[in-house]
């Protein structure tokens, strides 16, 4: 993953001003190689469908990848005839490659791409944009499989399809619900901010960028659309499959091990409605109790089953003290990972350390509550034993919480997402946009990469 650039902020959804006349506000970018054939009918339709449909003023780039046929003269030639229509030459091949050149240069505050074979219907496109003009939305992506759309496409691309997304959901989490459909729109200063942290040239672009943008909190909007399969694809499947599953398994590595900083890429303070200054609401409360509680059931099974283990191998005070000693540690790791965001291993030991304080306050009381039993009962049976313990582990989980929360971990980093603290706002983003105190740097436009190896296509 790139992690040569430090993330900034992401800048406040606003509705975008009215621009001067003749200033495009909708970019869009119809990357093509060796497409002489499609190239021109496909343009002459997009601009005939903007000029007619929407209300603002718009560009048409034709990014050639490296085209050896007569591509970039038919481009060449709607250029020379058509005013809204500009060309981009690039030397190396790579759908992920064309649209980071281009969205990196362009002026246009709204930035998108189509597939050259127009298989989304266009009656989609003001729907796709309007929600980043109002400020709205961050991102907008065609859906193929939202519950209203209707898609043409044979059984073969519709199972790859659903299987992809399967994948994604199910490995990175994701909850769009059509990564892979050529038909999307972000706003230049998002894109500003995630273009550098993507590194995939290629067909991956798109899922990563999406993934990328939905882990840092960005709001992606989907548009149900109607599609049709071209039969006529030059696209290789088999090929653009196993490059995303290994962009897939790149990705998710690179999210496991903290590698990219996600975690500082915020809103500026007050554009979330989260932000807002409640009293005696603490903030990011309710995602911490719902992950302490996922992580408190499963540390409690598994206390039980290491209790359970060394019950037949000593008395059922070591098997306690040995189990919870066990099931402590992993619960720290599991509460400082997953419930309170910590990455990297700064402060590892102090917060181990600080939770065997917690789990010796723990261990007292599941101790005191063995010890109540046996005084009260000469043989108590072992499901007695596990009943009690679990009511002294309930008590003890409450206790752990508060003491994680107020002391061990009291200056966790925020979820993905939530607000980091900001100067004060003024009302409006410098250029490029607004950056957190000193945390984070200025971005520049993204150049464009260099050779990949991966893209033969």
């Amino acid at each position: 993953m790139r992690t040569d650039s430090s993330p900034g902020s992401l800048p406040a959804r606003e509705h975008l001003p009215a621009a001067g006349a003749g200033t495009p506000v909708l970019d869009v970018v119809v990357p093509v190689y060796n497409e002489e054939k499609d190239l021109r009918p496909c343009v002459l339709r997009l601009h005939e469908h903007l000029s007619r449909t929407f209300p603002y003023a718009f560009r048409i780039t034709v990014a050639d990848n490296a085209s050896t046929d007569a591509t970039p003269h038919v481009a060449a030639r709607l250029a020379a005839e058509l005013a809204e229509v500009t060309v981009f030459r690039l030397e190396q091949k790579g759908r992920g490659r064309a649209l980071r050149t281009v969205w990196s240069a362009s002026d246009a505050p709204v930035l998108a791409y189509m597939d050259v074979d127009l298989s989304t219907d266009l009656n989609a496109l003001l729907p796709l944009v309007a929600p980043l003009i109002s400020g709205h939305s961050d991102l907008a992506i065609g859906s193929r499989l939202a519950r209203s759309s209707r898609v043409v496409r044979g059984a073969k691309r519709e199972f790859i399809s659903r299987s992809y997304n399967l994948i994604l959901r199910g490995s990175l989490q994701a909850r769009f619900s059509d990564a892979q459909c050529g038909f999307k729109a972000i706003r230049r200063d998002v894109a500003r901010v995630l273009l550098p942290l993507v590194e995939d040239t290629g067909w991956f672009f798109d899922t990563e960028m999406l993934v990328l943008a939905e882990r840092a909190g960005c709001r992606i909007h989907e548009v149900p659309v109607d599609w049709v399969d071209d039969p006529d694809s030059t696209v290789h499947i088999v090929r653009t499959a196993a490059e995303d599953l290994r962009g897939v398994w790149r990705v998710g590595k690179a999210l496991a091990t903290g590698s990219l900083p996600l975690d500082r890429l915020a809103r500026p303070f007050g554009d979330d409605p989260r932000d807002r200054d409640l009293k005696d609401v603490p903030q990011g409360l309710a995602r911490q109790l719902v992950g302490f509680c996922v992580v408190g059931v499963l540390s409690t099974l598994f206390y039980l089953l290491l209790y359970s283990g060394f019950r037949h191998f000593g008395g059922s005070q070591s098997a306690n003290a040995l189990a919870l000693l066990v099931s402590a540690v992993a619960n720290t790791a599991a509460n400082r990972r997953l419930t309170f965001g910590v990455r990297g291993c700064g402060g590892a030991v102090r917060h181990q350390a600080q939770g065997l304080v917690v789990f010796g306050i723990g261990l007292a009381l599941t101790a005191g509550s063995l010890a109540a039993l046996n005084a009260a009962t000469a043989d108590p049976g072992h499901s007695t034993e596990l009943a009690v313990l679990i009511a002294a582990n309930l008590a003890a989980t409450v206790l752990r919480f508060l003491l994680f929360r107020a002391w061990v971990f009291p200056d966790a980093p925020p979820a993905v997402g939530a607000p980091l603290t900001a100067n004060p706002p003024d009302g409006r983003l410098p250029e490029p946009y607004r950056t957190w105190s000193d945390a984070t740097v200025r971005l520049q436009p993204v150049p464009p990469a260099d050779t990949d190896p991966r893209d033969g296509r």
